[in-house]
């Protein structure tokens, strides 16, 4: 498989570029080159395979001969030493697709894991180093302090909005030190994302450093996200399986549901896909309006949703050939009040005890409006999967205000809590990312 940027279709470069480029020189997102056949390697894992089985096949059929088939198995061993988990929800309507079982607890452990795996097998073969630049409205920066913590000749540096991020995101990135560096940006999500947009394509930071992503805008992150939309197919019945499930994909930087488009795009029978976002709801009304207007984001309960102008957006038009009536086909958009999230995280606990983090339940919600809708059509009486983000346990204080109770929390985040903060504070300028760049790794 080749790629090229969604500026520039036309000038192609692998897999390999693509990792260590993150962002294409004339600022594009790279793109795959057309949509590789692989229904038949889907449909062929049974209903036992495991993440790093259904990661090995689809690696090797994506990236060879650029990645073989032992280097294949290499990495999906190393990256997906966990699993993801379908829970039923209002008898079965829903399913929730449980993907907080890695290290950090939230959905995006899966593509920094396979990054990480997949950047470690390159650098191994070329004896070089690499400097990771991230911006983070919240799970994003944990996800890859946690992936990459002590990988050799590999420096993480993590921007984060200052005041933005729960009091526990900011903990898991900014406790590890050693290889990650946290930078507490003074200002928004948005504007971390536009200073690292331009430091990559700054001529002298490009001269003096090998700088690469980790957030979404990296296709190696992007692509394994694909994986788990198939590990949740395996897990359904025959007869739900061969009619495709609706996906209804919480969204903020659309890095998700965009993974989700290209497993369809490769094979994956799926009927349909929600993009369900908070009030920044930006996609939601292209799909309604055909008319995309990007703004500042606004804070809310989802917090690492609060996105104005997503990124992914870009790979999404290019799927679809700029064509709002084919997106729409495909994706309907959804926004959901805080007021709604708070609600179903209370009413869920008290219907059935289970906890949801906002980000989650924001999804529940629209996922419950979706079956409760015309448009639903077929798809009503069929089951809704519905990806659980993030554990809850990362967003305690909304969590425990809204069900009166605390949820337990796994080792791995309630060892970080007395850990102290190590974090630098930024302006939100290019100019001062530029600086800290140069004196720090040049």
């Amino acid at each position: 498989m080749k790629f090229a940027s969604t500026k520039d279709p036309h000038t192609e470069v692998s897999f390999r570029e693509a990792v260590f480029r993150g962002l294409a020189p004339d600022g594009g997102l790279y793109h795959p080159v057309g949509a590789p056949d692989l229904g038949s390697v889907m449909a062929g894992f049974g209903g036992r395979a495991s993440s790093a089985e259904i990661g090995a096949a689809l690696t090797a059929a994506l990236f060879g001969p650029e990645i073989s088939g032992d280097a294949a198995q290499r990495i999906a061993r190393r990256a997906f030493t966990f699993e993801p988990a379908l829970a039923p929800l209002d008898g079965g309507a829903i399913h929730i697709l449980e993907l907080f079982h890695g290290p950090s607890c939230a959905f995006k452990d899966f593509g920094a894991c396979f990054l990480a795996a997949v950047m470690e097998e390159f650098l191994m073969q070329e004896a070089a180093k690499a400097v990771i630049l991230t911006a983070t409205s919240g799970d994003t920066g944990s996800a890859v302090a946690r992936a990459f913590h002590r990988r050799a000749n590999i420096d993480v540096v993590i921007l984060y909005p200052s005041g933005r991020v729960s009091p526990l995101q900011e903990k898991q990135l900014t406790t590890l030190g050693e290889n990650i560096t946290a930078l507490e940006v003074q200002g928004s999500f948005d504007d971390c994302q536009r200073m690292v947009k331009e430091a990559f394509v700054d001529p002298q930071l490009s001269g003096s450093l090998r700088l690469t992503s980790a957030n979404s805008i990296n296709l190696g992150r992007l692509i394994p996200q694909a994986f788990y939309y198939v590990f949740a197919c395996t897990r359904l019945s025959a007869a739900d399986r061969k009619k495709g499930p609706v996906f209804c994909v919480p969204s903020g930087n659309f890095g998700n549901l965009t993974a989700g488009v290209l497993a369809w795009q490769w094979g994956l029978p799926v009927r349909r896909f929600i993009a369900a976002t908070n009030i920044n709801k930006v996609v939601p009304e292209y799909l309604e309006s055909g008319v995309y207007s990007p703004r500042p984001s606004v804070h809310t309960l989802s917090n690492a949703m609060d996105v104005g102008d997503p990124s992914n957006f870009e790979r999404l038009q290019a799927i679809f050939d700029k064509s709002r009536d084919r997106m729409s086909g495909l994706i309907e958009g959804l926004f959901v009040t805080d007021d709604e999230t708070f609600e179903t995280i209370r009413g869920v606990h008290a219907e059935t005890g289970m906890f949801l983090d906002p980000h989650t339940a924001l999804g529940v919600c629209a996922a419950r409006r979706f079956r409760a809708s015309e448009s639903a059509g077929d798809s009503q009486n069929e089951p809704v999967i519905t990806l659980a983000t993030a554990h809850p346990g990362k967003f305690l204080e909304v969590v425990e205000e809204a069900t009166g109770s605390r949820p337990p929390l796994p080792e791995s985040l309630a060892g970080v809590l007395n850990l102290p903060k190590k974090s630098l504070v930024v302006e939100n300028t290019g100019a001062a990312l530029k600086a800290f760049l140069l004196e720090k790794f040049r």
